[in-house]
């Protein structure tokens, strides 16, 4: 089959096409026929090394943990779907090699959904991994209901677009934050606030909507930014990174509770959300799609940073 690999870890230019073996669906799994694959920041980190502690892998290695496309074949007591249908799915696996950056991948029946009906193949790839883990870092314990104030930093991006509009399903005020050129996309997801980071301090933004600090912060970016957080949170308050270990002692000497968030494919969740995008109470954003062949192309611009909503490969 076609895909795109990498035979050690590298820069974007280390993604090669080659033809490897198509993979056999085992016990429990099924092979999807890839339409498109989705481009997110956890493909690059993997590209590169920066998980390789953290991630069992092998080489070849195909990135994406993205994909929609049509059931293909199945593994041994895999049943729920039929030969044809459409599908979306989050395709982590615990060791990474076989992605979605190829024409097929097998993937655990446990994590597939059907896709929703208004979706095309190339927005539905946009949305599994990071729906899914705005969804878990901002519900997946308790603490953050209607009435409550969220801030989301990184919120023009993959999975921070979702958030703001799953924080807002849910009665949630919303304030996020970003660059200039992103501050009417935030509001135009539904945003109470938007703060725009490149002016001034967001935590000096932050007291004048809300003096006493969010209910929750969620950070998408880490390093400086998740260090400066923990001042927007409100006493009693959580802070979630989807990017960096929180300091538990810094949060505890504030009063507040951290966690770090590692999305879990979860099939009936995001059979679940997809309601919401048939009721079109959710939509995705695709800023650029390209073909296979330029995944590089897509990481380099990735990596780059101020990409809004999601990238996305054409098979």
């Amino acid at each position: 089959m076609r895909a795109i690999a990498i035979r050690q870890f590298g820069d974007p230019d280390s993604l090669k096409p080659m033809a490897l073996p198509r993979p056999l669906p085992a016990k429990g799994e099924i092979l999807i026929r890839v339409m498109s694959a989705g481009v997110s920041p956890v493909d690059c980190m993997i590209r590169s090394g920066r998980l390789q502690q953290h991630i069992p892998h092998q080489f070849p290695l195909i990135p994406g943990w993205d994909v929609a496309g049509v059931v293909e074949e199945f593994g041994q007591n895999a049943g729920r779907f039929r030969r044809g249908d459409r599908v979306w799915a989050c395709a982590r696996k615990p060791t990474a090699q076989w992605g979605c950056y190829a024409e097929y991948v097998s993937v655990s029946e446990d994590h597939v959904s059907a896709m929703p009906t208004k979706l095309l193949f190339e927005e539905a790839a946009s949305v599994p991994l990071a729906l899914l883990a705005a969804e878990q870092c901002l519900f997946s314990r308790p603490g953050l209901g209607e009435g409550r104030t969220v801030l989301i930093h990184a919120a023009a991006g993959g999975v921070g677009h979702f958030a703001v509009q799953l924080a807002k399903l849910r009665g949630v005020r919303v304030i996020g934050t970003g660059g200039s050129a992103s501050q009417s996309f935030i509001l135009g997801l539904g945003a109470d606030v938007a703060i725009d980071y490149t002016r001034e301090d967001f935590r000096e933004a932050l007291k004048r909507h809300c003096p006493e600090g969010a209910d929750l912060v969620l950070d998408l970016v880490g390093g400086q930014t998740l260090a400066r957080s923990y001042e927007a949170v409100k006493r009693g308050g959580r802070l979630v990174s989807l990017v960096d270990e929180p300091d538990e002692e810094v949060a505890q000497s504030l009063g507040i509770t951290t966690h770090s968030q590692f999305v879990e494919p979860q099939g009936d969740q995001l059979s679940r959300l997809a309601r919401a995008f048939d009721q079109q109470q959710l939509r995705t954003h695709v800023q650029k799609i390209y073909p296979l062949a330029r995944a590089a192309e897509a990481h380099t611009v990735l990596e780059a940073g101020h990409v809004q909503g999601k990238l996305v490969l054409n098979l």
